[in-house]
C-alpha cells in the first residue's frame, strides 16, 4: 500500500512566496518536496528524479508551463502534472490538458484542495504513456503531437489531434460522441450540438480521404470506431 509520506512532488513555481507556502504544506502533511523556479530547470529535475507529482505554475520566466509540460512528456517524463494557472479561460485549461497535464487548478486556491488534487494524481499512479500508437501505416506520437500516414505528416489541430488519440488507444471499439466530446474539450463546453461529427469529418478530410482509407468508422446510433487493420 502506498502512503501519502512516501510520495515526492517538485513544485514548479517562480514567485518564492507562493512556492513557500506549497512546499511548507506540503511538508506539513508529510510529503517530500522540491522547488524549481524555471521551466528549464523543472525539466533537468524531473528527468534526472522519479517524481509522484509536478505542480507547475503556467507563467513562469523562460519558458512557459505549457512548454515545460511539453518537453517533459517529450522527454518520457510521465509524472502526474498538476498545472496552476492564475487565468480561468477554458483555453487555457484545455492548452494545459493538451500540453499533457493531467489536471489542473486555478489560483486562488485552498491548500486543502491542492492537497486533495495530489492525492487523488497519486492513487493513480504513474501511468506510463505509450512512445507511439500505431494502427497500420497510421502512426500518432503522443510526446511530440505528430502523426503520420504512410510516411507522410499530417497537420492536425489540438482537437482532431485529441480526438484521434482516444480512437487510437480503443481501436476496434465503438466511443460515443459523449465520450468524444468529454476527451477533448472542457467538461464546461456548452455547444454540444454536432461539434464532435464536425471534427470528425475534419480528421477524415486529413488522415483518410488523401490515402484512400476509411479508418475511421461511423456506427449508427452509437459514436465512432477506429477500423483494426486488416491482418
Amino acid at each position: 500500500m502506498r502512503t501519502l509520506s512516501a510520495m515526492r512532488v517538485l513544485v514548479v513555481e517562480d514567485e518564492p512566496r507562493m512556492a513557500s507556502v506549497i512546499r511548507r504544506s506540503l511538508v506539513t502533511v508529510g510529503i517530500v518536496a522540491d522547488v524549481a523556479a524555471r521551466g528549464e530547470d523543472a525539466v533537468s529535475m524531473a528527468t534526472a528524479v522519479e517524481y509522484d507529482a509536478i505542480v507547475l505554475d503556467v507563467m513562469l520566466p523562460g519558458i512557459s508551463g505549457f512548454e515545460t509540460c511539453r518537453k517533459l512528456r517529450a522527454k518520457r517524463v510521465w509524472s502526474p502534472v498538476l498545472m496552476l494557472t492564475a487565468r480561468d479561460a477554458v483555453r487555457d485549461r484545455v492548452a494545459g490538458l493538451d500540453s499533457g497535464a493531467d489536471d489542473y487548478l486555478v489560483k486562488p486556491f485552498a491548500l486543502a484542495e491542492l492537497h486533495a488534487r495530489l492525492r487523488s494524481l497519486y492513487r493513480r499512479g504513474r501511468l506510463e504513456r505509450p512512445a507511439v500508437l500505431e494502427s497500420g501505416d497510421l502512426r500518432l506520437d503522443p510526446a511530440s503531437r505528430e502523426v503520420h500516414r504512410a510516411g507522410f505528416p499530417i497537420e492536425l489541430s489540438a482537437k482532431e489531434f485529441a480526438l484521434l488519440d482516444m480512437l487510437m488507444r480503443h481501436p476496434g471499439e465503438v466511443i460515443s460522441r459523449e465520450a468524444l466530446l468529454e476527451h477533448a474539450w472542457d467538461l464546461a463546453y456548452e455547444a454540444r450540438s454536432n461539434v464532435v461529427d464536425v471534427y470528425i469529418r475534419r480528421l477524415r478530410e486529413k488522415v483518410d480521404r488523401p490515402f484512400g482509407r476509411e479508418t475511421i468508422e461511423t456506427v449508427r446510433g452509437a459514436g465512432y470506431r477506429l477500423r483494426a487493420p486488416r491482418a
